[in-house]
């Protein structure tokens, strides 16, 4: 049986170990099952629904803006936004704010 290169740095050099399939290279470990999907995370909004690049979004409670005695009001509308990495993985421009970094969980998709 030939077994797949690592999803993470394309190594063919991996190996089993048990159940888990191991890359010496870079150390990813993943599972055979798991070996012919992308490891892409999905960024939904709080209501649950996924979110992708150019939504419209509306927050859903009053954000303070750091740094400021600013606060983005309830039911702000948002509009083209980017998904990103990290805490705040919403990118986007706020009308009046400026551009400005939110969480996911704090809007919901229109």
């Amino acid at each position: 049986m030939e077994l797949p290169n690592c999803p993470k740095c394309h190594s063919e050099y991996t190996y089993e170990d048990g159940l888990m399939l191991v890359c010496p290279e870079c150390a990813h470990e993943w599972s055979t099952d798991e070996s012919n999907t992308d490891d892409e995370k999905v960024i939904t909004d709080s209501n649950g629904n996924p979110l992708t690049d150019g939504d419209t979004v509306s927050v859903i409670k009053d954000l303070k803006v750091k740094g400021t005695s600013s606060v983005i009001k309830i039911g702000t509308k948002v509009k083209n936004i980017r998904l990103v990495e990290g805490d705040h993985d919403i990118d986007c421009k706020i009308d009046g704010f400026g551009a400005m970094k939110l969480k996911s969980e704090f809007v919901k998709k229109i």
